[in-house]
């Protein structure tokens, strides 16, 4: 198992994107969790993030010391008053940039980039991409990356071949599956695979502030799966339905204004195109994403000393996890009712979980499969897929409108499957 962050600071001189950028750049800082990487691994990482973002324009430095200053009270993805006159006294730049890479146990790595307007300290745009650690595929990756966070067009990036794609579906091999890219209708929506095993299902130990229906807690066994990295966005909603029913609209916002039965109509014109087998997750399937899978171990999740400030995730008890999908501290990864400002945001914004996934707490509810049951059935307990029928179907993970409470891992919601809300959407699963 090896895995990796690195955090890497940008600064940035530009008056749009799209025009040309002049881009000061400091070396990225690794983390903790990075004994088990090579010092070649980390050299690789660092020059082809870095080529990857100056390739389209010169850049100019600026040094460590600066920018340790400058951002040693950064904190939940947004920058103060005094840190925004700060920056700009010091570069005269108008945007930060902030990369988060991490390499998963299947070999690939995942970069998530984020620019924040220094003048408003809100994020102006995200970006994300998943690739392999060879040579070649991590300079491809990095620079299809720098292109989608820049907006600049990329006429040369490789996409991978159908049979490729396929090899990765159809491995027999339950622990050593590939993440993959559906490109079909034109998207690009990330699939992580989820390591079958089992776990405790409702109300844990780290779960403070239990409701009814979380209980009684049992030990639930679930196959190998893909999940969506982010919740379906507008822009795949889009591609494969048409529509746009969402109240906040943006390309990179998360869908919403859908019913469940609009949500499985999604995810059957997704199967008729690919031939795989995509839905939306059972309610033991979305529970055990959101805790980390096999990734939870009880290892404390932490980032650098210098980014933790009313930010890191410090323990769990052992095999109990996160009281969040990825931390005990909910604004490290959720857009909630006291940080949202009442509004969904970017999907992948804040912080993922051990698996790589983003948003499972907050931003919007998300569609499970299940019918909804006041109570766990004891003997349900291999895939478990809820009751037969029921009048209301499960959704889960919180929203920008839940108070913290709604947005554990083990809190369980519930609609009737016609109702649409600006904070209800949902991602998928693809069933190899």
């Amino acid at each position: 198992m090896k895995k990796i962050f690195i955090i890497l600071f940008s600064v940035l001189s530009l008056t749009a994107f799209g025009q040309k950028k002049k881009i000061a750049l400091i070396e990225p800082r690794v983390g903790t969790g990075s004994t088990a990487v090579s010092t070649m691994e980390k050299a690789m990482i660092r020059g082809e993030l870095r080529n990857a973002i100056v390739q389209f324009d010169s850049y100019d430095a600026i040094t460590r010391t600066d920018l340790d200053q400058m951002m040693k009270e950064f904190g939940s993805g947004m920058v103060n008053e005094s840190q925004r006159k700060k920056l700009g006294e010091m570069t005269g730049a108008q945007y930060v940039l902030v990369a988060e890479a991490a390499i998963l146990d299947e070999g690939h790595l995942i970069i998530t980039a984020k620019i924040i307007d220094v003048e408003t300290a809100r994020l102006s745009n995200t970006a994300y991409e998943m690739m392999g650690t060879g040579s070649n595929e991590l300079k491809e990756g990095c620079r299809k990356l720098a292109a989608t966070l820049l907006k600049v067009t990329s006429n040369t990036s490789v996409k991978p071949s159908s049979e490729q794609k396929s090899a990765n579906i159809s491995s027999n091999n339950n622990a050593g599956r590939d993440c993959f890219t559906e490109t079909s209708f034109g998207m690009n929506m990330k699939m992580i695979w989820v390591e079958g095993g089992e776990f405790m299902m409702g109300c844990t130990s780290e779960q403070s502030d239990c409701e009814d229906d979380e209980k009684k807690v049992r030990r639930v066994k679930v196959d190998g799966f893909y999940i969506g990295m982010l919740e379906v966005t507008q822009a795949q909603w889009k591609a494969v339905m048409g529509t746009n029913p969402s109240y906040f609209k943006g390309d990179n916002l998360p869908i919403e204004q859908v019913s469940w039965e609009e949500a499985m109509e999604f995810c059957r014109k997704l199967s008729t195109q690919t031939g795989k087998t995509y839905t939306l997750p059972t309610e033991a399937q979305w529970e055990y994403a959101a805790r980390g899978g096999k990734k939870n171990d009880g290892t404390k999740y932490e980032v650098f000393a210098w980014l933790r400030t009313n930010m890191a995730a410090r323990g769990g008890k052992k095999n109990d996890g996160t009281k969040y999908a990825g931390s005990n501290l909910i604004d490290a990864v959720a857009w909630y009712s006291d940080n949202s400002g009442s509004s969904t945001h970017p999907c992948g914004s804040k912080r993922a979980n051990a698996l790589g996934i983003y948003d499972m707490s907050g931003n919007v509810w998300e569609w499970c499969k299940d019918w909804y049951s006041s109570s766990y059935t004891s003997y349900d307990t291999n895939n478990p897929t809820g009751p037969s029928s029921g009048s209301y179907r499960v959704d889960r993970g919180g929203s920008w409108s839940s108070n913290a409470g709604d947005c554990r891992v083990a809190y369980r919601n519930d609609d009737t499957p016609g109702d649409r809300s600006s904070n209800l959407g949902f991602r998928v699963v693809c069933i190899p």
